[in-house]
C-alpha cells in the first residue's frame, strides 16, 4: 500500500489564470512529497532533497509518536539548499530503536520497522478446574 503527501503546488492551468506571474511564483510554494510505502517488515517514507547536503537532515522522533523530517543549517552563516519541514504520527506497533535512514542521490528514504506482539494470552490446561461452579445466575 503506498500514500502519497501532495505538495500544495498550483497546477501548471492557474498560471496562465493569475494576474501577476510574480505574485505567485513557484519558488514560493513547495515542490517535494514524501511518500509512505507500508510493507509487511516496515513503514517506509522517503523525500526528494535535492542539493541539500547529508549534514542538513536531520531524522528525529518525538515523543515516540511522532516523526519529523527537516532541514536545518549545519552554522549560522549558511542556509540550506531548500526549506523543508514534514511531521508524521507515527503508528502503533513500531520499533522505535530500530528506525533507520539513507540519503542517496537527493532521495532520503526513512525505514519504520514493525514490530509483532501477540496481544493474547495462553492458559495451561492444567490450572483448569475439572469442575466449575456457578457462583451467581444470571437473570
Amino acid at each position: 500500500m503506498e500514500f502519497s503527501f501532495p505538495s500544495y503546488q498550483l497546477s501548471p492551468l492557474y498560471h496562465y489564470l493569475l494576474p501577476s506571474p510574480a505574485l505567485f511564483s513557484n519558488q514560493l510554494l513547495p515542490e517535494n512529497h514524501v511518500n509512505w510505502t507500508q510493507t509487511l517488515e516496515a513503514h517506509v517514507y522517503s523525500a526528494d532533497l535535492p542539493g541539500v547536503r547529508r549534514e542538513e537532515i536531520k531524522v528525529e522522533v518525538e515523543d515516540s509518536r511522532y516523526l519529523i523530517i527537516r532541514t536545518e543549517a549545519i552554522d549560522d552563516s549558511t542556509k540550506p539548499a531548500m526549506d523543508f519541514k514534514r511531521k508524521f504520527r507515527l503508528p502503533g506497533s513500531i520499533d522505535i530503536d530500530g528506525i533507520s535512514a539513507k540519503y542517496e542521490d537527493g532521495v532520503l528514504t526513512v525505514t519504520v520497522p514493525r514490530t509483532f506482539r501477540r496481544g493474547g494470552f495462553y492458559i495451561d490446561p492444567a490450572d483448569v478446574p475439572d469442575r466449575v461452579e456457578v457462583l451467581a445466575r444470571a437473570a
